[in-house]
């Protein structure tokens, strides 16, 4: 399907870097996209006529969250707030194995062990004695850890956060660690194994596929810090076809986002895993998002919040218009860049962006891409650099000598709360390719 000069309506957009406008408010000048916009932009099969009509919006959301449940170090509803209060609109709570559902108590010195000694103290200031539960067991006080189903109706709000449930599969092959995200699921996947790290992946993609079909409810799967325990090769990704999405970007410290000196980085494993599909497999490329993989709320050490995130065009604030945008890549992902629309003219082969201003910053966009005509065996031609631009509104023409083309933003901020030694903030946009 191709839109024909489609125009913008109400589209929520960055007060600044840091700060999104949690009430989706007017763009001040319409950006009239280029004929033949592809899926990055277009409606997701809507239900009904009003929502046929409604404006696209752009929403913040956090896919990748740890709390007390599994081996983050605060309470739900403080994570919740704090995502909230910074003006994300939706947040995935996905911790390991399990779901936060049922009747869980924590003893309160664990608590104290794991949020601060005044931990407790915080939960209790913020939300008050008659939310917090606590009770006396062999003269041990212990706290009842809220589930999805209690908690979220404090936060959920209509067009201005959401929350969706959420579970980090995390299975492993041998030592190696293979971690999937599942969002929006409604029951429990336990991992699945495997005789290999390509088998467990495609088991654990496999079961999400599943519940998906037994449900009849959108779930969006993603493979998780590739690098971490360097367990998952560029290969790998590119071999396992229900694989579709990847972080690109991980807040975590520990998961070898640059590579070594022996082994890539994830954004040339990206690169590396594309080629090898477009090329060999004649399959379209993965989609990188960003999270946080956040676990560590106090303070900047470890793994805390506000590192990395998907910016989502969608016409509703639900996790079916949310997972549905995301499937067709009507998304970004960011680490602090704004942008504040982008398309791709697939008759023209014109890859076109509107990168949001910064007083006292400047922006470097890189097109990236690999060649068809490079020597296959040669990996230092795969994802090179085809075009730079320190334009607010650059645009890429394709040659026909692509196999793909990708967008990295680089912009010149610092990133308020680095994961990377001298880390700046950026912006990642998908690849596209000529059909």
């Amino acid at each position: 399907m191709i839109l024909q000069n489609v125009l913008f309506g109400r589209v929520g957009v960055a007060r600044s870097p840091d700060r999104f406008n949690r009430l989706a408010g007017l763009i001040s000048t319409v950006f009239c996209l280029l004929a033949g916009i592809p899926a990055v932009l277009m409606a997701q099969n809507p239900s009904s006529k009003s929502d046929s009509l409604a404006p696209i919006h752009w929403y913040r959301g956090n896919l990748h969250t740890h709390s007390l449940w599994s081996d983050g170090n605060d309470f739900p509803e403080m994570i919740c707030k704090w995502y909230k209060d910074r003006d994300y609109h939706f947040l995935g709570l996905s911790d390991h194995n399990v779901l936060s559902s049922g009747e869980r108590w924590m003893g309160a010195q664990t608590v104290e062990k794991r949020a601060g000694k005044n931990g407790l103290a915080r939960y209790r200031k913020v939300f008050g004695n008659d939310w917090i539960e606590t009770r006396v067991r062999n003269a041990n006080t212990e706290v009842r850890l809220k589930p999805f189903n209690e908690f979220r109706t404090l936060f959920d709000e209509t067009e201005r956060f959401l929350m969706i449930q959420a579970e980090e599969i995390t299975d492993h092959f041998g030592s190696l660690p293979v971690h999937i995200n599942a969002t929006n699921l409604q029951d429990l996947i336990k991992p699945q194994g495997g005789k290999s790290i390509r088998e467990t992946m495609s088991n654990n993609l496999q079961a999400i596929q599943r519940q998906q079909a037994r449900l009849g409810r959108p779930i969006f799967a993603h493979l998780n810090h590739p690098n971490f325990g360097w367990a998952i090769t560029a290969e790998d990704m590119a071999a396992v076809v229900e694989e579709k999405f990847f972080e690109v970007y991980n807040g975590h410290p520990s998961v070898n986002q640059l590579g070594d000196k022996d082994r890539p980085g994830l954004e040339k494993m990206w690169d590396i895993a594309n080629t090898i599909r477009i090329e060999k497999m004649k399959l379209a490329p993965l989609y990188g998002i960003a999270t946080d993989d956040s676990h560590n709320y106090h303070g900047t050490g470890g793994a805390s919040p506000g590192r990395g995130w998907v910016m989502v065009a969608a016409k509703r604030l639900t996790p079916a218009n949310i997972v549905n945008s995301l499937e067709a890549g009507n998304f970004y992902a960011s680490s602090g860049v704004v942008i504040q629309a982008f398309s791709f003219n697939r008759q023209e082969g014109t890859y076109s962006l509107q990168i949001q201003p910064v007083e006292g910053a400047t922006f470097r966009t890189q097109f990236i891409g690999t060649r068809k005509s490079r020597d296959s065996k040669d990996l230092k031609n795969v994802g090179i650099v085809l075009h730079e631009s320190k334009e607010l509104s650059p645009t890429y023409k394709m040659t026909g000598d692509e196999l793909y083309v990708r967008v990295v933003i680089h912009s010149s901020e610092p990133h308020a709360n680095p994961s990377l030694k001298s880390q700046k903030k950026q912006a990642w946009l998908q690849p596209v390719w000529q059909k």
